[in-house]
């Protein structure tokens, strides 16, 4: 189903046709005094352009603004956003000398994740370490910097899907932190064609087993997907198909099937139930997926 984006001062309003949207239009003006700033082109900093197939999201002119008050208009572009390498401690390096010009750039760059999923892990990384930022983690700031440079016009295609289905990929980094050894998981979910949530975070307990790391990232990507199920049907837009979330564990996707508790796997006993939970009754299945893909 295709939805009309309208921007009426500081309010998106979305219908799936113009007369339903004009019935809201003409409804709110009589309770309130609104002015309506007529199709969505701009909106927190977000550039909408209206495509044949949906709509493009990206901050281009943030982009800019973020450059120069950076002072990196003419800086070297890279390819990456992050290198290979591990990520450094949280003692490795020397204090930079303005620890709060570090906090204000990093917040600014985090704003840039609501349109650019392929920063928010390195992004991640670096908000880490806002309290006290060593000079190597600046250095991974500026990496940032670069890259957005090269690529500003990045952003999110929303598009069209003729039968909603709502498929997610997950990923854990098992014991990658080095002051914490707390594993990082990673998730996308898409509606049809459409990326429409993401998340990069690191977990709040430290797990025993990559298949621990993972399964508590399934189950933070199941959480999201039954909560966007549950918000799709609201909007009358029901699911009937499973949620299919894919991994690269091969033991994840055992433990998600299989009804028998091992002594190895009570403590994480509860994720185990939730998303076994959600896999009995039809509303996600589990898949493996090579870690090449």
């Amino acid at each position: 189903m295709a939805y009309l984006l309208l921007y009426i001062d500081d309010m998106i309003l979305s219908a799936s046709s113009t007369s339903l949207l004009q019935q809201i239009i003409t409804k709110l003006k009589f309770e309130f005094a609104v002015k309506d700033m007529g199709a969505l082109q701009y909106f927190l900093s977000i550039d909408v352009q209206r495509t044949d197939h949906g709509f493009f999201l990206s901050q281009a002119s943030y982009v800019d603004d973020l450059l120069k008050r950076a002072g990196m208009l003419n800086c070297k572009p890279v390819a990456t956003p992050c290198d290979t390498k591990p990520k450094p401690s949280s003692t490795a390096g020397k204090p930079i000398a303005d620890a709060s010009f570090y906090r204000i750039m990093a917040g600014a760059v985090q704003f840039l994740t609501v349109t650019r999923p392929d920063i928010a892990h390195a992004v991640q990384q670096v908000c880490l370490h806002m309290h006290s930022p060593p000079d190597v983690h600046s250095t991974m700031l500026k990496r940032i910097m670069r890259y957005i440079k090269g690529t500003p016009s990045l952003g999110i295609h929303l598009r069209a899907a003729s039968s909603p289905t709502l498929m997610a990929y997950n990923d854990a980094n098992w014991a990658g932190c080095l002051d914490t050894r707390r594993s990082t998981f990673g998730f996308c979910v898409f509606l049809g064609d459409s990326l429409i949530s993401w998340s990069s975070k690191r977990q709040t307990t430290v797990s025993r087993s990559s298949a621990e790391a993972e399964y508590r990232g399934v189950a933070n990507a199941v959480a999201e997907c039954s909560w966007l199920r549950h918000l799709l049907g609201e909007l009358h837009c029901d699911i009937s198909k499973a949620t299919v979330v894919f991994c690269d564990n091969v033991s994840m996707v055992y433990m998600s099937r299989n009804p028998i508790h091992h002594k190895r796997t009570k403590h994480i006993e509860l994720d185990i139930h939730f998303v076994r939970e959600k896999v009995a009754i039809g509303e996600v299945r589990v898949l493996h997926v090579p870690s090449a893909r």
